[in-house]
């Protein structure tokens, strides 16, 4: 009970007033499999960095909605919106792809501020620090609270001798093959899993500065063989021998601070850049609320569905607000609705037996669902990120219209 208490506390404490995500976890390659958008469709999305927001309207959907109850992250995707807005495409990937600009305090006073809300000028305003590449903390993807722990990761790759360059050798490799040969010549593992960095991502503080709540780390303690720890080794040693990181931007922005030209999130590159710019970035919308607090405004209807894994965060503690959701999703869906979701969980039971009202009776959330568990297996396998234990994809067989 201590152990909880304490470790919820870390995570509320990081994220009441911090930028926790400047980039998106989640695969947005998986999700255009699963959710195959169209002209028509309307879609909710958790803002997290707001990547994944913009890569799904390059798409050409009808709307975006990114909503979360971090007003920062939201604040980092208006300043995504207001750069791709007012900048040409080089001096934007300098800002987001190689994470800081030398012209940035000139830059954003110009062109970005004067496109801001109050609010996000505010936010700005005081973390122009983020992006002029001054300080030890270079780029802004070692700024933020995930950042944070990325920067503390690369500085501990340059403690034992030959850990840095084995990494660099392995994100150069051009073939899966060529990884595992170096990660085992190398001996990675030995050099990189030392006492230090296994302690700390057992703790609780680590963990919340990842973005990771007791309950998720309750979960894998639960059902992961040696626990939240060896999941996490596991899962980045498969990372490094069992997934092409040639393309795999998530992890080289974390490993090196930046990104490349050719290994980078669909929105920095120069041909998505101008189709955002000439139209497509004015159909996302960022909303600082609860995803059932947005619905309960929204007119509209909904048709796809991203909750990213937050309802890991809900669950055990506030099933109340969960079921809440899942009621204001059934009651904004169109008839052919689609939910994406993942977890850090092997396997999530806590969904089905929600219940919701449906035409003046009460159902269960399950009975409303139809999984395509062939689709998620598949795509979850080719995942590059490989930090969720599941990934779901269901279809609403019914609604509340």
């Amino acid at each position: 009970m201590v152990g909880g208490w304490i470790g919820n506390k870390a995570f509320s404490l990081v994220h009441r007033k911090n930028l926790v995500y400047n980039t998106c976890w989640e695969d947005p390659r998986l999700d255009h499999e699963a959710l195959q958008l169209t002209p028509d469709d309307n879609v909710l999305v958790i803002t997290s960095a707001g990547c994944n927001a913009l890569d799904y309207a390059i798409q050409s959907p009808s709307h975006v909605y990114a909503v979360d109850m971090n007003p920062l992250q939201n604040a980092l995707l208006e300043l995504k919106l207001a750069c791709i807005r007012s900048l040409s495409f080089d001096d934007f990937f300098q800002i987001f792809g190689r994470g800081y600009h030398s012209e940035w305090r000139r830059i954003y006073q110009d062109a970005i501020r004067p496109q801001l809300s109050d609010r996000d000028r505010d936010v700005w305003d005081r973390r122009t620090g983020f992006f002029d590449g001054n300080g030890r903390r270079k780029s802004f993807y070692f700024r933020g609270t995930s950042g944070l722990f990325a920067w503390m990761i690369n500085g501990y790759l340059n403690r034992p001798p030959g850990l840095r360059e084995a990494v660099k050798e392995i994100l150069q490799a051009d073939s899966v093959e060529r990884q595992q040969e170096i990660y085992d010549d190398r001996n990675v593992s030995a050099l990189l899993w030392r006492k230090p960095i296994r302690w700390a991502m057992r703790r609780d503080t680590t963990l919340a500065m990842l973005g990771v709540p007791r309950s998720q780390r309750n979960q894998i303690d639960r059902c992961y063989p040696g626990g939240i720890g060896r999941f996490i080794q596991d899962r980045i040693e498969a990372v490094f021998r069992e997934i092409p990181l040639k393309d795999n931007y998530f992890w080289r922005v974390y490993l090196t601070g930046e990104y490349t030209p050719e290994c980078c999130p669909e929105y920095l590159k120069q041909d998505n850049f101008q189709k955002l710019k000439v139209g497509l970035v004015d159909r996302v919308t960022s909303h600082t609320d609860t995803v059932a607090g947005f619905l309960s405004k929204h007119q509209g209807r909904i048709s796809k569905f991203v909750l990213l894994d937050h309802m890991d965060w809900l669950y055990d503690r506030h099933p109340d607000l969960l079921a809440a959701e899942w009621q204001s999703i059934i009651n904004r869906a169109t008839p052919r609705s689609k939910v994406l979701w993942r977890s850090a969980a092997l396997e999530v039971n806590f969904v089905d037996s929600l219940k919701i009202q449906m035409g003046g009776k009460q159902a269960s959330v399950g009975d409303l669902l139809h999984y395509d568990t062939k689709l998620a297996s598949e795509l979850h396998s080719r995942d590059r990120v490989n930090t969720y234990g599941s990934f779901y994809i269901a279809n609403l067989i019914g609604t509340a219209a």
